[in-house]
């Protein structure tokens, strides 16, 4: 018992820590002052539109897709992710009164950083070569990402809600790209050189570990005594409430486990999407608080994704 309880531990360390560890040295880099704040947002921009683009076709190319296809699991993390905000748009409204913050607060809840700090979790359980399942649910839950924080934010600065070009700014997203043109190619049985194929390749390994570099370079501790009770709301949320509530549906509910039940792990466990402060200041959100739950969520995520881990992996759950 004793051997099994210390091999889920070292499963659960395994996990989280290296990404812990990228990120302190990307915050080492900040205390050194090795990168300005410009060249961040330079290198951001380029892991956005290149590394992650190279990622999703790469992954998806090379995947066999009668193994990695799970439309259960699509679907279960859709509907998931869509009750959510529901839930969030009726109940955050009658505690919140101020709409700069409602908007916010939905946003940090319901809306992971699954593709920077998920999809390293189960590449650090089952390996880099088993990640195509949770490459696949990403072209599926990050365009629902995009078009409901964009809702929520609208929605709260009573501005106008425009599908159609949210829908356009969904088929420019880099990953959504690379994730069409590799799917294309793969069911087109279309053969890439292998000199084109290999550096790719290179670039798709390197995307995890130059992403979370740069995102521990770039956190930024904002004032919290004007929003608390709305920070620690929002991290109870999206650390513990969201993932208990979730990851036992899909366990005991829906049957969920293995490399599937650590995707939703991935998706309904990992802390608030770094984006999500960026579009809090750009449509009239609080962006103090936003950036608040990026850095906190992110900082306690360690703690709770590893217990997270830990209780399931003792579970037998995968």
């Amino acid at each position: 018992m004793n051997e099994q309880m210390f091999y889920n531990f070292v499963v659960a360390v395994s996990a989280v820590v290296p990404m812990f560890c990228l990120m302190a040295i990307g915050a080492f880099v900040k205390v050194r002052r090795w990168l300005t704040d410009e060249e961040l947002n330079h290198m951001n921009r380029m892991v956005f539109r290149v590394f992650f683009c190279c990622m999703m076709f790469y992954s998806i190319y090379t995947t066999d897709l009668a193994t990695s296809f799970r439309p259960k699991l699509m679907l279960f993390g859709a509907l998931g992710v869509l009750t959510i905000f529901a839930l969030l748009m009726i109940f955050v409204p009658r505690i919140e009164p101020d709409n700069r913050r409602r908007g916010v607060i939905v946003q940090a809840i319901f809306r992971s950083n699954f593709v920077l700090m998920g999809v390293p979790i189960v590449a650090n359980i089952f390996g880099d070569e088993n990640i195509a399942v949770s490459t696949m649910m990403i072209a599926v839950i990050v365009p629902i990402y995009n078009i409901l924080a964009v809702f929520a934010l609208e929605t709260f600065r009573n501005g106008k809600f425009a599908p159609v070009p949210i829908i356009k700014d969904v088929f420019k997203n880099p990953m959504i790209l690379g994730a069409i043109a590799g799917a294309t190619l793969l069911i087109l049985g279309v053969e890439v050189p292998k000199p084109v194929l290999k550096p790719i390749g290179q670039i798709s390994a390197a995307t995890t570990p130059v992403a979370l570099i740069i995102l521990g370079a770039s956190f930024k501790l904002g004032s919290t005594h004007e929003h608390r009770r709305q920070l620690l709301g929002a991290i109870f949320g999206r650390l513990i409430l969201v993932p208990a509530v979730m990851l036992f549906t899909a366990a005991y509910v829906f049957g969920f486990r293995g490399i599937e039940f650590v995707t939703l792990v991935a998706i309904f466990a990992s802390p608030c999407a770094v984006v999500s402060f960026a579009m809090a200041q750009q449509m009239g959100g609080d962006s103090d608080l936003a950036g608040n739950c990026v850095v906190f969520t992110s900082a306690l995520s360690c703690l709770t994704m590893f217990c997270w881990v830990l209780l399931f992996k003792t579970l037998g759950v995968f």
